[in-house]
């Protein structure tokens, strides 16, 4: 009995590791990270529409206003359009292409630069009327008491906007990073769109700085706006954030004589270690540290600092590591929606590496000096674990790998798509779709959910949103980072 188990046991591992042995496709995993996009479209779809079982919907929005707010991307799995995330979402893909889209198969850059184009469109719309910003389109109570598709939408669809001297200066800041981003992103492609982007990237910029508070603390708003994408870390990063942006995508000293100015005003080195919808420091200091690095400005190093002394953190052997991972090699913040957490910090990884490979620079941890290769090799583990090595060897990316989430919390997904059942499901007709143990029918392929928690669970329950439900920020720095291993698999 003994020796057969430890033949058991042997084999067990062996096959074990021959299965995290296995190498992953890259360029699959990359084409369905940017296809996912396409299932979180709101507006009028184009007849090259790939997710082909969604239909047009919202295309009333913004009547209200008498404005047109079609477009844009539903945040999650629930048919609301928050603009806050929708900005950080498109900076990211923006950010994705502009640091690794030589990388990427001509066809993925253009599948990427149509899913920036599709945010970048609505974004424009929603700074159109002068001093006024349009942060949300779609009541999140009445939405979120319904699990209706998309496409059968009799919710109420309030339009929250902002009006000067009201503040925003979180979603315009944000704003006005995702169309200079995205301004560079089409600059050699579409030169006249990039130029359009640039120019209300300043106008959104300009509202920001000059009616400073958070949009969350507008009463006409806060109601609407929380506490799903209230602003709870400070509206003053956002103002770094877009002025970084338009430093880069202008070279101009305007707004790099505001990002020396105002960083301790602004808090500049206040927590440096957070990166997501709602805090931008981790990712404003890796994005100003390139012109430090590349010698161009020294009395940017402040940021250089933080951007090390953060990624330092990530490193288990150095003294200054205090990151938390799962006994299976995960990034682990807790809140839920763990992996939004993962994609994006493994991306910041990823692009300082290539500026420290760029400038044959190392990072001083203290006891330990850390590389680019260090920093990449880091990266692809976490990638890896998505894809499928981790211990319940299942992909967290829909419709990649034989293994994944088949329960995901998402309406359009689990509900029949209406093209196959045209007629009409009310608001609470949806539950039973909800309450099903059946798969989802329509698959919403390269959605990634939210996660395992700290120890590797994950259980595919429809109900468990905050583990199964995938959002348009956990895919977008995943778009960089898989055009990178896709290119260099073995890094």
């Amino acid at each position: 009995m003994a020796l057969s188990l430890i033949f058991f046991f042997f084999f067990f591992s062996l096959s074990m590791f021959l299965v995290s042995a296995t190498p992953h496709d890259y360029n699959d995993a990359l084409s369905k990270a940017i296809l996912f996009f396409e299932g979180q479209r709101s507006g009028f779809l184009p007849q090259d529409q790939r997710q082909k079982w969604r239909g047009n919907s919202g295309l009333s929005d913004g009547w209200t206003y008498n404005m047109d707010l079609t477009g844009g991307y539903y945040d999650a799995g629930d048919n609301v359009k928050f603009g806050f995330p929708m900005g950080f979402t498109t900076t990211m893909l923006a950010w994705s292409v502009i640091e690794f889209g030589e990388m990427m198969p001509s066809e993925e850059l253009r599948n990427a630069l149509v899913a920036i184009r599709w945010s970048c469109d609505y974004l424009l719309k929603t700074i159109s009327h002068p001093n006024r910003i349009y942060v949300q389109v779609g009541d999140p109570i009445s939405d979120h008491n319904c699990w209706e598709r998309p496409e059968d939408m009799d919710t109420n669809r309030k339009v929250y906007a902002v009006d000067a001297p009201n503040p925003a200066s979180d979603v315009a800041g944000e704003t006005a990073a995702a169309l200079a981003a995205s301004s560079m992103a089409f600059r050699s492609s579409d030169p006249g769109y990039s130029e359009t982007l640039l120019r209300n990237a300043v106008k959104a910029f300009q509202f920001a700085d000059s009616y400073r508070g958070a949009y969350s603390d507008n009463a006409d708003v806060r109601d609407g706006v929380c506490p799903f994408y209230c602003d709870f870390d400070g509206y003053q990063d956002e103002l770094l954030w877009g002025a970084a942006w338009l430093r880069r995508a202008t070279d101009g000293d305007d707004f790099l004589d505001y990002i020396q100015s105002n960083g301790k005003t602004l808090g500049a080195d206040d927590n440096i270690n957070e990166f997501g919808w709602d805090n931008k420091h981790a990712g404003l200091n890796v994005l100003v540290s390139k012109e430090v690095l590349e010698g161009n400005v020294e009395s940017l190093e402040s940021y250089k600092s933080s951007a090390e002394s953060f990624l330092c953190t990530l490193i288990p052997e150095t003294s200054s590591s205090h990151i938390e991972y799962t006994p299976g090699g995960l990034i682990y913040r807790p809140g839920g929606s763990n992996l939004q957490h993962a994609t994006v910090i493994t991306f910041l990884e990823l692009v300082y590496a290539n500026y420290l490979s760029r400038t044959s620079q190392t990072i001083n941890c203290g006891n330990v000096y850390v590389s680019a290769q260090t920093l990449r090799q880091r990266a692809k583990k976490q990638v890896d674990y998505i894809l499928g090595d981790n211990p319940l060897r299942l992909s967290y990316m829909v419709g990649y790998g034989n293994n994944y989430p088949q329960r995901i919390h998402h309406r359009g997904s689990s509900l029949p798509s209406i093209k196959d059942h045209p007629q009409f499901i009310a608001c609470k007709e949806g539950s039973i779709y909800f309450n099903s143990t059946d798969p989802n029918p329509n698959v919403l392929v390269g959605a990634i959910v939210g996660g395992p928690g700290e120890d590797d669970v994950y259980v595919d329950d429809r109900a468990d949103f905050r583990k199964s439900e995938p959002t348009t920020y956990i895919n977008a720095p995943f778009v960089g980072v898989l055009a990178y291993f896709a290119a260099n698999p073995n890094p």
